[in-house]
């Protein structure tokens, strides 16, 4: 639980908060459960829904679906940062009968009154609210003085190099890019990033080539999950991934493969990316193979 908010409001992204609320989730006999996203940006835009469809999937083993209301309470205007993804995931929510309450910016969490109170006055109740903190930076920026309001370092969204310090390259959550603070995101960052320390140390001219990209899963339940891959211009969309037709994996749909592909990732993750090998036939730079635009799924 969070420090000063009692045994009702808890957050999972620390050890010791996702402890404690694994261990209220299992004595959690019914009532609202209230998943919030305080404000953008989050360590990863994904986890909040994440969580929400499992939780739906949790309650429906244990045989009290019907006893407990899950809400997801967002301060965006839909599901999702992107309008066709946010289609596709806010039916998932509305088909699990997952209520969503958009443009929700929370002015105060009334732990004794049990509800979220936004700014326009709005209440949405809970007996248990999983809430998703403000996100910051290290406070090792803040003490470097290279820091904004939220404690990241402006960064050059294409060059990563700091805006106001030449000698600074910056990636991962130090950053303030618009693009997802997720290990995906860092690792196609340390390809460039490495290649512009070396010119800057050269003195030659930097090569402004992030785009943004960004990929993940999204677990949906059931042994089912989403894949998504975007970069800053290009939003989430249908289609096969990493090769044309064949895939294997789909794209922004639910799939078996999908829910292995995530869980092949954690071998990925501690041989491959702790490592700095770069992943076969996933590019730094987002490709547009495989995937379908907007004007083909409206058609």
């Amino acid at each position: 639980m969070l420090d000063g908010l009692g045994d009702s409001v808890h957050e999972f992204y620390t050890v010791d908060g996702s402890v404690a609320l694994a261990e209220k989730l299992a004595g959690f006999t019914g009532g609202t459960l209230a998943v919030h996203v305080n404000e953008m940006p989050i360590k990863c835009p994904v986890a909040p829904l994440e969580f929400a469809f499992l939780s739906d999937l949790c309650f429906k083993r244990r045989k009290m679906r019907d006893r407990v209301e899950i809400v997801y309470v967002t301060p965006l205007s839909a599901a999702f940062t992107k309008p066709v993804a946010s289609k596709v995931l806010g039916t998932m929510l509305e088909e699990r009968g997952i209520r969503l309450v958009t443009d929700f910016s929370a002015e105060r969490v009334d732990a004794a009154g049990k509800k979220l109170v936004s700014y326009d006055g709005r209440e949405v109740p809970f007996d248990l609210l999983v809430t998703v903190p403000t996100n910051m930076g290290d406070e090792l920026i803040e003490r470097s003085g290279m820091d904004d309001e939220l404690r990241f370092i402006p960064t050059d969204p294409h060059t990563l190099r700091s805006k106001a310090h030449q000698n600074v390259f910056v990636i991962g959550d130090a950053t303030d890019l618009p693009s997802s603070k997720a290990g995906s995101v860092a690792h196609f960052q340390s390809e460039l990033l490495t290649e512009n320390v070396l010119r800057a140390i050269k003195k030659e001219p930097l090569a402004a080539e992030f785009d943004g990209h960004s990929n993940c899963f999204i677990e949906t339940g059931g042994r089912k999950a989403i894949l998504i891959d975007f970069n800053y211009d290009v939003e989430p969309l249908p289609g096969r991934f990493p090769f044309p037709v064949i895939g294997p994996m789909p794209l922004l749909k639910p799939s078996r493969l999908n829910h292995l592909g995530k869980l092949a990732f954690r071998w990925v993750y501690w041989h491959m990316l702790l490592k700095a090998r770069k992943i076969p036939f996933i590019p730094a730079k987002m490709s547009m193979a495989g995937k379908i635009f907007p004007r083909q799924v409206e058609g």
